[in-house]
Formats: structure tokens, C-alpha cells, sequence
């Protein structure tokens, strides 16, 4: 029985993984064993092909680029200037002076134009000698009559000729590397004629060999046909026989082969290919990094076998857990609910145990939602029912207060006042209706306070005046009701009533970055600005902080400051509500902070 289990997995995902696994070992193995066989007997001919694509590329390159100076060499014989400059029998008198500072011009032109041309010079027969440099210093025109370049272009005679790279002697004091094409200008019969010489820049030579890069060691040279080196990355070496190429084998072979010769006591592969120029673009090539090219295939063989194998068993995984798919699937509206997500709901497919499991966890989310609105609901129901119980505190004694007034005024036949304090009276008890809503335009909060201060200032006989000055921009903004009467009734009773002489109340509001801003200041006695703000963040009634006071009144005005802030904090956020700046004998400001709401954009 122990041997038994020992084969055997708690999981049926186990199980099935395992045997996919054995059967995706056995057929990646073959794949990658049949995979490096044909691919390494491949290896050498791809190196070949393509190295000789590359050796190709650098032969299509030269020749397009010797093309391209053979056009602008063509082109400048055909300067018109030049043509009559040759046709002179003195150049040196004015008008062959013009022609030759046209011409030179001319060739300046061409040369700022391209970064691969070195110089052009012109030697005509009849003594004209023309540069593109207006201030170099040719040497002498008999020494440079008895160069290569001008006797091989003669013989040519009107054929380009193009020259090996080689050092630049036609300048005094200059010895540039170029590569040189010179042609003569003019009929070799008569005597009206000269050579035009283009030098190169041997360095965009240089560039299109050095570009192409074959393997680590690899590299490309040029060869003319007598043999010579045009480009070698080594020249130098080559030249003091610290380096050697298999030269004379290079210059016997045909064009458009591969050859395998010694050099340096190394075997060395020289991929040919001749240019229409009888020059000879040969690459070069080490067989030992073909070796370890095959090398390399082994090790991606390996690789990518183990990659195929990997993947293959993550596969074989990923169908084994179609088995227990189900599961998941509730795990992941599980982890919804966790989240707070209770409408997310588990489609019951079969009556299996996953069914069951399914019916249950959907009772049970739909029970939770139901407890948390209920919850919800009952904080809400409590939130308006202290609110209403607050406007119940405040408002029997404010009454009583204000009644008690209106009959003293009738007893005293003082009708005016008492029509004032009776006509803002109804007017105050109206707009605290507000027909249930908890938000009003700003308009009509303001209203309710002037009624609000046109009472109390005639109950304490004008003890203080007051002042509203709001943004009218922000008068349809919407707030919460009731949230500037506590804080006026607090500067009354706080700081006005406290006070010997007469004070003031001014109401200013803005519209600001975040939102909108009111301030309610008043120059009364003034208090700890820092106590009243931890006593109204903390919940703690006003009347601890002063003991100027201890009325009804007083307490009923630290629990509204309380509830203001609590309402507007509940409402928006911790980052609105009220902020407090007080000194003693100096007055209060009491900032209030609410989030922009324009009426009609809803909440």
C-alpha cells in the first residue's frame, strides 16, 4: 500500500500535469536533437552566403560611389568657362584670369556641396592651372605634368582613370590620403586640351569598408589590379610586414569565389569579388567563428528547447486547472467582495457542489448588501435626526427671545420696530424651511442671515452693525442651509455682547482655486483661536473656553459651530470646514471652506 501511494498525488491538477509533462519532454527532446543536426550541417553555407552578400554590398557600394564622382567629374569637364578657359592661347592675360576665377569658383561649388571630395584641379596644356582653393599654393605646373596620375589620364585618352589610394602631392605643404580620378579634357589630337583631376576623400572609403562587419575578427581590403592595397583596416602593419594576406593567390583567383588559403600561420576564408574598376573587394573570415556559430546553435538549441519545454508545461498546467475552473471563478468574486463590490454575482452552472456553493456565497453577498444599506440608511436617518434636534434646541429659545422683544417694542408703541423684527421673523422661520432640501443657493443663505442679524440688532438695541460683501459670481453656488447662522450667533454672543462700545459684522465671500470661500469677522473681545479650533475639530462645547458666558444661548452656539463643521466635513471631506484666526481685544475671523457647486450642475 505504501508503494502504492507513493505514485499517487492528493490533486487530479497534479496528475494531469504530470502526464503532459512526460509526453512534452519526450517530444521536445527529439525536435531539439533533430533541430541542431539539420541546422549544423547548414551553418557553413549560410556563413558563406552571406558573407558574400556583405562583400557583395561593400563591391555595389564602391562602384556606385566611383560612379557618382565619375558624374561630377563629367559634369564639371562640361563647364562652359572651362571649355573656353582650354581654348586660350594665353590664359594669363585678363580674360583667362576671369575664366579661371570663374572655374575655380565653380569647383568650389562642388566641393563644399560634398563632404567626399577632397580638391579638383585642372592643368590645361596651353599653362592654365585652376583649383577649387582660392588661396592654396599648387606646386609647379612642370613637376605636376610629370606625375602619375596627369601621364596615366593622357594615355587614357578621355577615359577616366581611377589611382590606388596614395598621398596627395599636387599642394605645397600637403600631403592628404586620397584616391584620385583623372580625365583628359578636350580632343587628345589638338593641342587645346588638359587633364581634370578628382581627389577623393579616402576616409568615406575608409567608412564603407569599415562598416560592414563580418564576425568578430572579420574584416574587408581592396586590392588594384597590379595588387597594391587600396583600403586595409591594417595597413600599416601590411606595409612593415607585421601582418601579411595571401596576395598572389587573391590576384590568381576568379572573381565571385571563396578561397582558403594561409596567412600568419592562421587559415584564413577570403570571399572575392571584382568591381568593374578591375579592383578586388575580398573579405576575410576565420573558420574557427563558424565553429563557433555551431556552437552557438547548440547552445540555442538547448534554449529553446527548455523555453518550448517551460511553456509547453505551463500549458499543460493552465488545462489541468480547467478542471477546478469553476473555483476560481468564485475565488475571484470573493476577492470583488472583499473590495466592497456586493452586486458582483456567481452564475450557478449544474447543481454539482459548486453549485451549491455558488447559491450560497450569491445569498450571502445579497444579505450582506442588504445589512450595509440598512446600516447606511440609519446613520442618515440619525445625521437628520441631530440636525433636526439641534434646529429644535436653538430654535425655542431664539423665539422666546425674539417674541419677548416684539412685546416689550409694542408696550414701548414702538410699531416700526416691532413691524421690522415681525416682518423678519416670518421671513427667517420661511427660508429654514426651504422646502427640505439640504442644499440652497448662496442668495438665499444670505438672506436668511440679514433676516437672522435685522432681528438680533434690534433686540440688543443696534449694539453692533453689519456688512455682507459677496462675490455676486458665486450667489447661485449652492451650500448647506443653516451653516452661517451658529457662526454669527457665536460672534454675537462671543464677541459683540462681551463688548464695551459698539462692534461690527462683516460677511465676505470669494470664489477661490478649490472652491468658494466665507469669512465672518467681527471686532469683538476675541479668543484662543488655537482652543476653539481643537474644541470645535474635537467636539467639546465652547462654553469650556469662555467663561464670559455660561447661557443657554452659549452652549447652543458652540454645539452649532460643532455641527456646522461636522456637516460640511461629512458632506465634502476633512479638507473643507472651518478654520479659526482670533486675538483678544482684536476680534475673530472665522473662515469657512465648501467645494464650487453652480445650481443646475447637481451635487
Amino acid at each position: 500500500m505504501r508503494g502504492h501511494s507513493f505514485f499517487q498525488f492528493k490533486s487530479i491538477h497534479t496528475n494531469i500535469a504530470l502526464a503532459f509533462s512526460c509526453l512534452i519532454i519526450c517530444t521536445t527532446a527529439i525536435l531539439s536533437i533533430n533541430t541542431y543536426l539539420i541546422s549544423s550541417d547548414a551553418v557553413k553555407d549560410n556563413s558563406y552566403d552571406y558573407t558574400a552578400q556583405l562583400i557583395e554590398q561593400v563591391n555595389s557600394n564602391i562602384q556606385t560611389y566611383i560612379g557618382n564622382m565619375e558624374s561630377i567629374a563629367e559634369l564639371a569637364l562640361r563647364d562652359e568657362e572651362l571649355q573656353r578657359l582650354m581654348r586660350l592661347y594665353d590664359p594669363q592675360d585678363p580674360e583667362g584670369l576671369a575664366l579661371a576665377k570663374q572655374t575655380s569658383t565653380f569647383f568650389r561649388s562642388i566641393v563644399e556641396s560634398r563632404n567626399d571630395i577632397a580638391s579638383i584641379v585642372f592643368i590645361g596644356t596651353n599653362g592654365a592651372l585652376v583649383s577649387d582653393r582660392g588661396d592654396a599654393q599648387l606646386k609647379d605646373y612642370h613637376e605636376l605634368l610629370s606625375q602619375d596620375w596627369y601621364i596615366s589620364a593622357k594615355e587614357a585618352g578621355g577615359k577616366p582613370v581611377i589611382s590606388s589610394s596614395r598621398v596627395q602631392h599636387i599642394y605645397k605643404n600637403e600631403y592628404n590620403w586620397v584616391v584620385s580620378i583623372s580625365r583628359l579634357a578636350g580632343s587628345a589630337s589638338d593641342g587645346n586640351n588638359g587633364v581634370l583631376l578628382v581627389d577623393l576623400n579616402y576616409n568615406v572609403i575608409d567608412d564603407l569598408c569599415k562598416q560592414i562587419h563580418m564576425g568578430n575578427r572579420g574584416y574587408v581590403f581592396l586590392l588594384d589590379p597590379s595588387g597594391d592595397l587600396i583600403f586595409h583596416p591594417q595597413q600599416q602593419l601590411v606595409y612593415s610586414g607585421l601582418k601579411s594576406e595571401a596576395l598572389h593567390e587573391i590576384l590568381q583567383a576568379s572573381s565571385d569565389r571563396m578561397l582558403k588559403a594561409e596567412s600568419d600561420g592562421k587559415t584564413k576564408l577570403y570571399t572575392i569579388r571584382s568591381s568593374r574598376y578591375d579592383w578586388k573587394v575580398v573579405g576575410v573570415n576565420y573558420p574557427e567563428e563558424l565553429v563557433g556559430d555551431k556552437r552557438q546553435i547548440q547552445f540555442s538549441a538547448v534554449l529553446w528547447g527548455s523555453l518550448c519545454l517551460i511553456i509547453a508545461l505551463v500549458i499543460s498546467i493552465l488545462l489541468s486547472l480547467t478542471l477546478t475552473k469553476p473555483i476560481k471563478k468564485l475565488e475571484g468574486h470573493m476577492k470583488k467582495v472583499e473590495k466592497g463590490d456586493f452586486d458582483t454575482r456567481f452564475a450557478i452552472e449544474g447543481t454539482n457542489e459548486i453549485g451549491k456553493l455558488a447559491r450560497t456565497f450569491n445569498l450571502m453577498t445579497g444579505k450582506i448588501k442588504e445589512l450595509m444599506n440598512q446600516v447606511v440608511q440609519e446613520q442618515e436617518d440619525k445625521r437628520i435626526s441631530e440636525l433636526k434636534a439641534l434646529q429644535a434646541q436653538i430654535h425655542p429659545h431664539f423665539l422666546y427671545n425674539t417674541l419677548d422683544s416684539i412685546i416689550w417694542m409694542a408696550e414701548m408703541n414702538k410699531m416700526g420696530d416691532v413691524i421690522k423684527m415681525t416682518s423678519a421673523l416670518s421671513k427667517l422661520l420661511r427660508s429654514t424651511i426651504s422646502k427640505g432640501e439640504e442644499l440652497i443657493p448662496l442668495r438665499a443663505e444670505l438672506a436668511h442671515i440679514e433676516h437672522y442679524l435685522t432681528i438680533q440688532n434690534i433686540r440688543y438695541r443696534n449694539k453692533f452693525t453689519y456688512s455682507i460683501d459677496v462675490d455676486q459670481a458665486i450667489m447661485d453656488c449652492k451650500i448647506l442651509k443653516i451653516v452661517l447662522q451658529p457662526i454669527v450667533e457665536n460672534a454675537i454672543y462671543h464677541g459683540i455682547k462681551n463688548k464695551a462700545d459698539a462692534g461690527h459684522i462683516l460677511i465676505k465671500g470669494d470664489r477661490t482655486s478649490d472652491g468658494i470661500t466665507l469669512q465672518i469677522i467681527d471686532d469683538g473681545v476675541g479668543t484662543d483661536a488655537a482652543k476653539l479650533q481643537a474644541s470645535v475639530s474635537k467636539g467639546r462645547s465652547l462654553d469650556t473656553l469662555s467663561a464670559r458666558s455660561a447661557s443657554a444661548s452659549s452652549a447652543t452656539s458652540g454645539l452649532g459651530l460643532q455641527n456646522v463643521n461636522h456637516r460640511i466635513q461629512l458632506n465634502y471631506g476633512d479638507r473643507f470646514g472651518l478654520s479659526f484666526d482670533s486675538e483678544l481685544d482684536e476680534g475673530t475671523t472665522v473662515t469657512l471652506r465648501m467645494p464650487d457647486i453652480m445650481e443646475g450642475k447637481g451635487e
